[in-house]
């Protein structure tokens, strides 16, 4: 019976430890920065919207490219290392913190997430259909 109440104890400490060690791992990645410090990384650097094409069609940041992170696998070669990489949603950054961890990996440093999404920019936003 011990080590039901061990492995109970384990299952607890993880469950309670992995949002603290995630955020770690996320720091160490990328920059989940606020708008200001978004817009002033934009100059020079690339914009990336992360969200699928029909979304992006209807409204996207002004100078965003879209890749979509459903195809992002195939994309990352698309992607230059020599200038910073900002990446955006609809809203709290889940795809983005994804794509800067596959980016990690490539080698790829200097990458940027907004933290609210395009839902709350308040910059110039290009519309479409």
């Amino acid at each position: 019976m011990w080590w039901i109440n061990l492995v109970l104890l384990l299952v607890i400490i993880g469950l309670f430890s992995y949002p603290t060690l995630n955020k770690f791992r996320i720091k160490s990645v990328a920059k989940i920065v606020d708008e200001t410090a978004f817009s002033e990384q934009m100059i020079g650097g690339q914009l990336i919207d992360l969200r699928e094409s029909s979304t992006f069609r209807r409204a996207h940041i002004l100078g965003a490219r879209n890749l979509p992170f459903s195809q992002f696998d195939q994309s990352i070669s698309a992607i230059r290392k020599d200038k910073a990489i900002l990446f955006y949603e609809d809203g709290k950054p889940v795809l983005a913190v994804r794509a800067a961890l596959k980016l990690k990996k490539a080698g790829y440093t200097n990458i940027f997430i907004l933290k609210t999404g395009i839902k709350s920019w308040s910059g110039k936003i290009k519309k479409g259909a």
